[in-house]
């Protein structure tokens, strides 16, 4: 059982060291929570027309631009500017962005994921000369 633990702790972290993580998670978490703050009957969704659907757009899709590079981490780029635009448009279409804490989050995330970049390799240390 303990070994099986530590095969999957070695492999989240390899995981997670070869994708912009964090910045990931941060923007699912953004998006999770201007969504939280949308969440309304169905009734008063199909009432006020976009207005409510926007909530759920923006938060979802702020969630999806956090999976995404998950998968596929060269989308970096395209999907953390892309989160980065929907947490800011929250803040006019959904409660001030989740009671500004889901923009915050989101924009956070956002630059993290954008800002990520595969680990470098090492540069082998030249070898010494001998004296002669």
């Amino acid at each position: 059982m303990l070994s099986r633990l530590a095969t999957g702790w070695r492999w989240f972290r390899a995981f997670r060291r070869t994708r912009p993580f964090w910045g990931c998670l941060w923007l699912v978490l953004g998006g999770w929570t201007v969504l939280k703050f949308s969440l309304s009957s169905l009734q008063l969704v199909a009432v006020t027309g976009f207005n409510g659907v926007a909530g759920y757009l923006v938060g979802g899709g702020m969630m999806l631009c956090g999976l995404v590079p998950l998968a596929a981490p060269g989308q970096r780029y395209t999907f953390g500017l892309l989160g980065t635009v929907l947490a800011v448009v929250s803040l006019l279409v959904s409660n001030l962005g989740g009671f500004l804490l889901g923009m915050l989050l989101g924009v956070l995330g956002g630059a993290m994921t954008t800002g990520w970049g595969p680990p470098r390799r090492r540069r082998a240390a030249p070898a010494a000369e001998e004296p002669r």
